[in-house]
């Protein structure tokens, strides 16, 4: 499986265990120009802005420390992007979804709400 099978595998899994949980999936992929969202959802009257990080199982670091602060910094100007082409005037929250893929194709989602905290 090459790195980009894996990152599309790692985001599926995410999105349908955000689905199982009652979000509802506003966009997958979200692009402007450079900026991209991996996962935008709503549950109730958040919005929320979702990275996804995938590593193979066994892997010696685990998806939570793909997070820096360059790339949060990326994302808040990718949500505001998101925000402003939308018109959207929810409540924001920046979440991780850390997933794991096993061998055998099974993937491991752990869900961190407000694992990014964004002061505008």
């Amino acid at each position: 499986m090459t790195t980009s099978e894996t990152g599309r595998a790692g985001e599926q899994a995410a999105a349908d265990h955000l689905r199982r949980a009652g979000y509802e999936i506003r966009a997958l992929n979200w692009r402007h120009g450079r900026y991209e969202l991996d996962i935008v959802a709503q549950k109730e009257l958040t919005l929320h802005i979702v990275e996804v990080k995938t590593r193979r199982q066994g892997s010696l670091t685990p998806p939570e420390a793909a997070i820096t602060p360059q790339k949060f910094r990326a994302l808040r100007r990718a949500a505001s992007c998101y925000i402003t082409a939308t018109n959207c005037d929810m409540e924001v929250q920046f979440d991780l979804a850390a997933v794991e893929l096993a061998p055998d194709g099974t993937a491991r989602v752990e869900l961190v709400e407000r694992a990014m905290e964004c002061h505008w």
